[in-house]
């Protein structure tokens, strides 16, 4: 399709379904004439996004500039970005007067923070949406919704707890193989353009929760397990495992206090459980709660489980999404009483800067929303995971 009949489509779709939903933030007025413009390109065919209708997710206040340059220079048209809770603090997406619905069940949330793009994706308005993961932003609202979502590790060579560790690009998207472009385009890392086929590989399943209090729904459950099931079925050694999560959900848990502090407007601006959010954060900091040799200790103990293992797959969530609603007008317990017992899983992964994906495995024969599971590996293993969730979609 030609880059202006791809973007008149999306924006026609965008003015239709977005008010149901509210995925966007803003549409861009001038993405239209970017299409224009983009059709007169000499060399359009060789550009690996040309003239696909893309979102990402607004960071505080400003798109970020690389994302928007890596993205244009491969060809891709932003129509908009996508709605974010403040900061991207939660795993619900609504702002006063604003709530952002789950396509597959809009009394539900979309989940967060970027519940606004898997919402795009899942409701059909663009192919592919960026948004930051930093303790499960991407994998969350894509289990929530029924999509992909990846998040890519931390450069192999950099230290753990590093800039850039905690929080990183991923994509969403319908496709594990658009995942896989857009992510090449994103990390600037032409080896993952085309899903390879994996090897064999061992896997471990884990079902268990990273703290042990918390109950993990028993669909849920059922959803990784099938997922290593079918990774059985195509010749992958698989077996069940427990994580050494050891503190390592404490120590996420922590750190999600403090990551908004750097960021944070001014407090009259922001709602209340922010508010509070950033004033533990700031306690947190002055107790020096949050140290690095927390991050070098729970990576060595999952290096050393990952010498028998080349991937782990668990349950992305714990529940099905919380209904939507303003959860912003709520108190600071309710909102992180919420997020925990809706998404455990996917923060230990940010803490250490390891790969993660959530692909989809079905539908909730209760609730009637999407299941999935987490696919997690050590550093570098983007290219595994990727082929891996090509492997159980075709089966899927």
């Amino acid at each position: 399709m030609a880059p202006t009949a791809a973007v008149d489509d999306a924006l026609t779709r965008i003015a239709s379904e977005n008010p149901k939903i509210n995925a966007f933030r803003a549409v861009r007025a001038d993405a239209r004439a970017d299409a224009r413009e983009l059709a007169a390109h000499p060399e359009l065919d060789m550009l690996p996004l040309a003239g696909v209708p893309v979102a990402v997710r607004e960071r505080p206040g400003h798109a970020d500039v690389a994302t928007l340059t890596r993205l244009r220079g491969a060809g891709a048209i932003v129509v908009g970005t996508t709605a974010a809770p403040e900061l991207g603090l939660w795993a619900t997406t609504d702002a006063p007067g604003r709530v952002t619905r789950n396509p597959r069940d809009v009394g539900r949330t979309a989940g967060g923070s970027a519940g606004g793009a898997a919402a795009a994706v899942a409701a059909g308005l663009v192919p592919i949406a960026h948004g930051d993961d930093g303790i499960g932003s991407v994998r969350i609202p894509a289990a929530a919704c029924g999509v992909f979502g990846i998040e890519p590790g931390r450069p192999v060579d950099s230290a753990p707890g590093a800039p850039g560790a905690h929080e990183r690009g991923g994509v969403l998207t319908t496709t594990v193989s658009d995942a896989a472009l857009a992510l090449s385009v994103l990390s600037d890392r032409a080896d993952l353009a085309e899903v390879q086929r994996p090897g064999r590989l061992r896997i471990g399943v884990a079902v268990a929760p990273p703290a042990r209090l918390l109950r993990v729904d028993r669909y849920w459950t059922a959803a990784a397990i099938s997922a290593g099931m079918h990774a059985a079925a195509i010749g992958h050694a698989v077996e069940p495992v427990e994580v050494p999560y050891g503190d390592a959900a404490l120590s996420a848990l922590l750190r999600w206090t403090t990551t908004g502090l750097d960021a944070a407007p001014g407090p009259g601006l922001l709602p209340r459980r922010t508010r509070t959010h950033l004033a533990v954060g700031r306690l947190v900091r002055r107790l020096r709660l949050v140290r690095s040799r927390q991050i070098d200790r729970a990576e060595a103990t999952l290096l050393d489980f990952f010498e028998n293992y080349d991937v782990v797959i668990t349950p992305t969530l714990a529940a099905p999404p919380p209904r939507a609603r303003q959860w912003s007008t709520r108190g600071w317990c309710a909102n992180v009483a919420s997020c925990v017992r809706f998404a455990p899983f996917t923060a230990v992964w940010n803490l250490v800067g390891w790969p993660a994906a959530s692909l989809p495995m079905g539908t909730h024969p209760h609730a009637h929303t999407p299941l999935a599971a987490q696919l997690a590996g050590p550093p570098g293993s983007e290219a595994t995971l990727l082929g891996l969730a090509a492997q159980l979609e075709q089966l899927g």
